[in-house]
């Protein structure tokens, strides 16, 4: 029997009991905490810690989920995020009566999606991209070198990899400060200054 939720969820949502994404969510006038989309809802994990449902040895008697950032659950590692999904399916199933009956407790643990503010979800000290997809190098290449020389003859055997630049991260909703610098038209003699007319 395919695990339900007591909460409706649309027939249309990327977020039903089955795909619960973590990300870090602000209400209106608290802190950013941790939380999980479920239909139209975010659930509050911070809340749901301070209730005991996150107290097992994967989680180190340390409280993750109040913080403004995913950083230290994900160092947990694999047993506290499987554990995690376990628990908040067990508790948003249809048939537990946890949160489904206790509508205190759910005022609380729920916040509807579109009161909230969606934060950048990690600190990102450091990372290195991956040149894993062709048509993105190849699009890259065929600006910097060509449609000929797009890609180097060995790309499809070599991983290739470089380090990026953490402080480019930021959340889909930000706005983003296009570049300006000197550029050099072909039908021009002499470079001109505006913004940057590529942007990856």
């Amino acid at each position: 029997m395919p695990l339900k939720s007591f909460i409706d969820v649309p027939r249309e949502s990327h977020f039903p009991i089955q795909n619960l994404p973590f990300g870090i969510f602000k209400p209106k006038q608290s802190a950013p905490r941790v939380g999980v989309a479920i239909g139209d809802y975010v659930v509050d994990l911070s809340v749901l810690e301070e209730q005991g449902h996150f107290r097992s040895p994967e989680f180190q008697d340390r409280p993750v989920f109040s913080e403004g950032s995913l950083n230290a659950f994900l160092a947990l590692g694999r047993p506290a995020w499987r554990r995690t999904r376990e628990v908040l399916q067990h508790l948003l199933s249809a048939e537990i009566p946890t949160l489904r009956d206790d509508a205190t407790l759910r005022d609380r643990v729920f916040h509807r999606q579109r009161d909230v503010t969606m934060r950048l979800p990690a600190r990102i000290g450091d990372y290195t991209d991956f040149y894993s997809s062709y048509h993105h190098a190849h699009n890259v290449g065929t600006m910097l070198r060509g449609p000929e020389n797009a890609l180097m003859p060995n790309w499809k055997w070599l991983p290739v990899a470089y380090h990026g630049r953490a402080s480019s991260l930021v959340p889909s909703v930000a706005e983003v400060r296009r570049p300006h610098g000197q550029i050099k038209p072909p039908d021009a003699s002499a470079p001109v200054f505006g913004p940057s007319r590529s942007l990856d």
